[in-house]
């Protein structure tokens, strides 16, 4: 019988199916805890301790008496909507929580989440039909024109079904699977990062690796919203040195500038980012690693912040040597975030095999 030449997958069925539950549950910005407890009940077996803050950040910690800290992080949140206004015909106007795309939304399902349970609803839209005669200025989707319709025939209706203003909205579209290994679904951007950052913990546990240090596991809230959680989580942990996990652009697909964006795709590995807030030492520590074990890894760089949760960790305290490794996504923020497994695995190898080299006395000083 020929041998197989196919790799030996590092992540189990259960993996992949607490990936697609993950991903299917909604976890808004400000309102995490429902994503953050399914989180917390998978690392829990892979670690010595779990504890959270009082805005929901959820930590698993190995070692947790060990002076010398090692954060790994992602961020727990997705982007969404709130309820602003409900008209009298029972229509619902909205704000954006994060930085969600008004010009996807027409024609979307979603859930909104009010205080008796989850109502259905869509974005209404209207009818071709009824824009024809304007077809050189026909209407664009804003956020001040779009609009939810749950099929109340009223404001009292609405508010019957436990609706309310400051309600949050999330798109429906879930977790599925395309050809030739890639994944989709709503909020890659970035549960997962929280699903491969537990998946280094299981693995750690799995083969009996003993680490140097204390290991701090940080699926962070609300980062949506300007690096809140990791801002919070960072000050009270006070870690000496940070790895971060994030997406960043598949800039192959069309109307994409490479000139500006760079040159990423999906399926050739994870993404190493240079910039001010990026330890220098640190990252070529993490490609030397990447060389090592033959990882591939992909470049690029950001000329001020890298506009992920590492910008917190870098900045804390007196300063906390980071380093972001991303991984290539396509179509962020739509309800169609596409990402190759290949990049799944390279991205949790290059974090495992970084933790299992680094120690105490690795030397990131630059003097």
């Amino acid at each position: 019988m020929a041998k197989s030449n196919k790799k030996k997958s590092i992540l189990l069925d259960a993996s992949y199916a607490f990936l697609k539950n993950y991903i299917n549950n909604a976890s808004p910005t400000g309102f995490e805890s429902s994503g953050q407890k399914l989180w917390m009940e998978y690392i829990r077996p892979n670690v010595d301790e779990i504890f959270t803050d009082p805005y929901g950040t959820a930590v698993g910690v190995i070692n947790p008496s060990s002076p010398f800290k090692v954060v790994i992080e992602a961020h727990a949140d997705e982007i969404s909507w709130f309820v602003n206004y409900i008209s009298s015909d029972g229509l619902i106007y909205l704000k954006r929580n994060g930085g969600v795309d008004h010009q996807i939304a027409p024609s979307m399902r979603v859930l909104i989440h009010g205080k008796k349970g989850i109502v259905k609803a869509v974005f209404g839209w209207p009818a071709i039909h009824t824009r024809l005669g304007n077809a050189d200025k026909e209407t664009q989707p804003r956020v001040d024109n779009l609009f939810l319709d749950c099929g109340a025939r009223n404001k009292k209706e609405v508010e019957a079904l436990g609706i309310h203003v400051g309600a949050v909205v999330t798109y429906e579209e879930g977790y599925d699977e395309l050809a030739h290994g890639y994944l989709i679904g709503r909020a890659f951007d970035n549960r997962i990062g929280g699903f491969m950052i537990a998946e280094v913990a299981r693995l750690l546990k799995a083969n009996k690796k003993k680490l140097p240090f204390g290991l701090y596991v940080v699926n962070a809230v609300q980062e949506e919203i300007g690096l809140r959680g990791a801002e919070m989580i960072a000050r009270r942990i006070k870690p000496n040195v940070a790895i971060i996990t994030d997406v960043t652009h598949d800039s192959t697909t069309p109307m994409i500038n490479k000139m500006i964006e760079g040159e990423c795709s999906c399926g050739k590995g994870p993404s190493l980012c240079y910039g001010p807030a990026v330890h220098n030492k640190l990252i070529d520590f993490v490609e030397n690693i990447a060389q090592k074990n033959k990882i591939p890894v992909q470049l690029r760089a950001v000329s001020r912040s890298t506009g992920t949760d590492t910008d917190s960790f870098a900045y804390a305290n007196d300063g906390c040597p980071s380093v972001l490794i991303s991984i290539p996504l396509r179509y962020m923020h739509t309800t169609v975030e596409m990402l190759h497994k290949d990049d799944i695995e390279n991205t949790i190898k290059l974090m495992y095999e970084s933790l299992l080299s680094l120690t105490p006395k690795t030397n990131l000083s630059y003097f």
